[in-house]
């Protein structure tokens, strides 16, 4: 209780007059800690014998899934995990990684703001590059390593503005090949 007046004599009385008076001393307190009662940590130490893995993709990480090979008459194959599929319309570029069942499991375009604000046109060689840059962080932070990229129209694949954007995302560190699937 002295010690805390002594504070508020300090802040709002002066300090000349804050001083404790002759023979009075000031007792210090100590704070002791209780200790925890210790916990016995040996059985988190035992394996579980059974074992449920809840990752979807990792018999595709693993090489071990099936590609779906039926697929042999219809144009464009469908024996992939994941395939990177190149849009160009007249007005903007769009880019899709997808999976064997259709769904679009990653995607990024010129259309969006925040890509377009950066380009100069949302068409051509350098919006391409620069959307396989976006397109190998996104597929990247999805945990996409492996892509199948082969151009739908066998012809467009000469095309500069392919190119690029391969080469983008080949800098980026997606390969654009998946690896062969493992038989076991």
């Amino acid at each position: 209780i002295l010690l805390s007046a002594l504070r508020v004599f300090l802040i709002f009385g002066g300090f000349l007059s804050a001083l404790p008076p002759q023979g009075v001393r000031l007792a210090s307190t100590t704070v002791r800690l209780k200790t925890e009662t210790e916990v016995d940590t040996s059985e988190n130490e035992v394996v579980a014998p059974n074992f449920t893995n809840r990752n979807p993709r990792n018999l595709e990480q693993m090489a071990l899934a099936r590609k779906e090979r039926g697929w042999k008459t219809t144009w464009p194959k469908r024996e992939f995990w994941h395939r990177l599929r190149l849009e160009r319309t007249q007005h903007y570029v769009e880019a899709f990684v997808e999976r064997s069942n259709g769904d679009v499991v990653v995607s990024a375009s010129t259309r969006e703001w925040a890509i377009k604000r950066h380009l100069y046109s949302p068409k051509g060689v350098a919006a391409c590059k620069n959307l396989g840059r976006v397109m190998a962080q996104r597929c990247l932070e999805a945990g996409i390593n492996f892509v199948n990229f082969k151009a739908i129209i066998p012809w467009e694949h000469h095309c500069d503005s392919i190119q690029e954007f391969e080469k983008a995302m080949e800098e980026g560190g997606v390969v654009l090949r998946e690896p062969r699937r493992i038989y076991q």
